[in-house]
């Protein structure tokens, strides 16, 4: 174990404001999830089909922001924070950009775009068209949320995402609350008033993270300009060294819709205990994701720095902190599993599928919290994301996919198995990571000495 007292306060000054973003947006999240519940299955699956399309967008953008960690992070270790800055203004402008091209097809596609994911399903169609025709128009401005808070992270920023989420997670509860129910005076709007309150939600949460980048937060000075600062040799690094990143983490989101796409064939009952497991098993991501973000920083660091003896010491350090971290919130989503289940409004039926479905989800989190953890913590902040999307390659499309076909279509096995080969690469991704981080092939320095580099 690592004794360095620095480590464990980088570590943990980035981890633990990321756990309480993550738990402030997992429980934002869960109540909004209670509260369209009380409208009926249909109503909670129709909308939990239609974020399945912003689920995908959300784990593309964090892969094209995630694309940059591994550049920044080294870059940040070498104090170039001009080459950051312009690698700032690459990401955000981009992923603006696929929000706006999102909106575009979303407004006019809608109705295919759902019936990917619910089939001829016409009932589970017109529950989600209400909620998705208006909660499209929020999609660039949670592009540039989400791009500025992930780079100010690798920076040692850490409360701009926090902040942003206590404001956004209190206006879109209350907002929703609000429109779902027709309160203080508004009408009742059910599903539409939830894509309401959350495309108000994007407005506010975009707001306030832009004022904090550029006008509160001092230790990353940020002017307007430095957003759109385009410097060409920035797409060449970030075409080597990011995009395999954001390949990766886009192409596991297209294996996501597929895996819901199949699952949405499967009916209504299907549909909406996904949609309750998915949501309670938010709570075991939530480690992983903080520590991952943390993880970045410290390895990505010590190998910019060119310190590889201590890159390797924090990387055993931290997966047995990620192994740890992965058997508490595994026991915790076992032990909540009928508690929570038992808060949404559905059917026996559902409730009894939904709580198997988490019993067995638990069980698959203690390996999805380490291998999670080291590849898009470790592995990334050290340069190996070709590494992490060769292995995420093989899995989700030739073992998930193929396998979840066979056993819902095919074999048509019962719906608990069918979810359970749906996670069936969680059971041995773990021991790769494992494997893979006893090498050195894993380190590599990804920065480049420029004669213009501004001290960070």
């Amino acid at each position: 174990m690592v004794r360095d007292r620095q480590f464990y306060r980088t570590l943990f000054l980035i981890a633990v404001p990321a756990a309480l973003q993550s738990l402030i947006s997992f429980s934002a999240g869960t109540v909004d999830t209670i509260m369209v519940g009380q409208l009926g299955d249909e109503v909670l699956a129709g909308v939990a089909v239609s974020n399945q399309v912003n689920t995908f967008l959300f784990s593309l953008l964090v892969g094209i922001t995630s694309g940059s960690s591994v550049l920044i992070a080294q870059y940040w270790g070498k104090k170039d924070a001009a080459t950051i800055k312009n690698i700032f203004s690459f990401i955000f402008l981009l992923c603006i950009t696929i929000g706006l091209a999102a909106t575009a097809a979303a407004l006019v596609f809608p109705r295919r775009i759902i019936m990917l994911m619910a089939g001829d399903n016409e009932a589970l169609i017109s529950a989600a068209l209400p909620y998705f025709t208006i909660v499209c128009f929020s999609y660039a401005l949670f592009a540039a949320t989400t791009s500025l808070a992930g780079m100010l992270r690798n920076v040692e920023v850490v409360m701009a995402a926090l902040l942003t989420s206590i404001v956004s997670a209190l206006a879109n509860v209350f907002l929703n609350y609000t429109f779902i129910f027709g309160k203080f005076g508004f009408p009742a709007l059910g599903a539409f008033g939830a894509g309401l309150a959350t495309a108000i939600s994007r407005v506010i949460e975009f707001t306030v993270i832009f004022v904090y980048a550029l006008r509160i937060q001092k230790k990353f000075p940020l002017k307007l300009g430095d957003l759109f600062n385009l410097k060409k040799y920035i797409g060449k690094e970030y075409l080597k060294h990011g995009v395999p990143i954001a390949i990766s983490d886009s192409q596991w989101a297209f294996v996501g819709v597929l895996k819901a796409a199949i699952i949405g064939h499967l009916g209504t009952m299907m549909v909406s205990a996904n949609a309750i497991a998915d949501t309670i098993m938010g709570i075991g991501y939530i480690s992983s994701g903080s520590l991952a973000a943390g993880a970045i920083v410290v390895v990505g660091k010590a190998v910019g720095a060119g310190d590889y003896k201590k890159a390797r010491q924090y990387s055993n350090t931290i997966q047995i902190i990620f192994a740890c971290m992965a058997v508490v919130m595994a026991s915790l989503v076992f032990l909540l599993r009928v508690p929570i289940a038992g808060l949404f409004n559905v059917s026996g039926e559902v409730n009894a599928l939904a709580v198997s479905f988490i019993t067995i989800g638990a069980f698959t989190l203690l390996g999805t919290l380490y291998h999670a953890a080291c590849f898009v913590g470790i592995n990334r902040g050290a340069g190996d994301g070709r590494f992490v999307l060769f292995v995420d390659m093989i899995c989700g499309w030739g073992v998930v996919l193929p396998l979840m076909f066979i056993s819902a279509y095919v074999l048509m096995l019962p719906f608990p198995i069918v979810y359970l080969v749906s996670r069936i690469d969680q059971c041995f991704k773990w021991l790769i990571a494992f494997i893979r981080l006893r090498g050195d092939k894993w380190i590599r320095n990804v920065t480049v000495k420029r004669p213009d580099a501004e001290p960070a």
